[in-house]
């Protein structure tokens, strides 16, 4: 009698696929909030670099924008006090429209409710990614601003929310510090003082590194892919989002396409 053998590799492929597929779900779990951050981190890294070499705006650092707002309102310079307002406004709708989206969501129940903001997210990339080098009308730099930061402003606000303001992944200065904190802990010397002894987080040092060394590789590869292929390689990120954000957007498709069936209180349920 013959018979085929399970290839291991497919099964590998599958865990993979549904590990994937489960990072936006609305089950969260500590592991899966830092693997959608790595994801995250790596986006916000590509799109923050896109920004600055595109158009000289970090766009996902708001106490440099406010600082720029504040510099060159003194200095007379309307016209940048103008994109760093377009700016700090662009980042506060994101935020705002993720919090919208968001408990739209919840209120519904959807399983999707993190996945939906994500979603929003890659299709804006992708059409940023896609259409941005066809504008050629002078004032294009302030539609950069204002996507890029709204972009990232939705961003930051889902990863918030997803880890209980844990995490953050479009800016880096809250990880450099606890990343110093953590050091701090692990060179202080205990000393037999009867008070419990001081220990480092090794765990949160490892993530909080990881996440800083991918929004640095996010930023090499977004930098050299615009000065290779200019806007078109945000669609990169776009597919990566997509990746993460389809998969519970789908179930919750499928599960509305389903008939109502009674639960064990004789209550109807999908």
């Amino acid at each position: 009698m013959s018979g085929t053998r399970p290839d291991p590799d497919e099964g590998r492929l599958n865990t993979t696929a549904a590990r994937v597929g489960r990072l936006a779900g609305a089950d969260r779990t500590v592991r899966r909030n830092q693997w959608l951050a790595a994801v995250l981190a790596l986006v916000a890294g590509v799109l923050n670099s896109v920004g600055f070499v595109a158009v000289s705006v970090y766009t996902s650092h708001m106490t440099g924008i406010t600082a720029l707002i504040a510099d060159h309102l003194v200095l007379g310079s309307l016209g940048l006090v103008l994109v760093g307002v377009e700016a700090l406004t662009a980042f506060v709708l994101g935020a705002m429209t993720c919090a919208v989206v968001f408990n739209w969501g919840r209120r519904r129940g959807l399983r999707s409710r993190f996945a939906n903001v994500l979603l929003l997210e890659a299709a804006l990339v992708l059409a940023f990614g896609g259409l941005a080098d066809q504008l050629t009308w002078s004032g294009r730099e302030h539609v950069f601003v204002v996507v890029l930061c709204f972009t990232m402003g939705l961003q930051n606000a889902t990863i918030t929310k997803v880890s209980n303001a844990q995490i953050r992944t479009t800016h880096v200065t809250g990880m450099v510090t606890d990343i110093g904190i953590e050091l701090g802990k692990l060179g202080y010397r205990n000393r037999l003082t009867g008070q419990p002894p001081v220990q480092a987080d090794l765990g949160r040092l490892g993530m909080l590194s990881g996440l800083v060394a991918l929004f640095f590789l996010g930023g090499v590869l977004g930098a050299a892919g615009y000065l290779a292929l200019g806007f078109r390689i945000l669609l990169a990120p776009a597919l990566a989002l997509f990746a993460v954000a389809i998969p519970p957007v789908a179930a919750d498709l499928l599960r509305r396409g389903q008939p109502s069936q009674p639960d064990h209180s004789g209550r109807w349920s999908r």
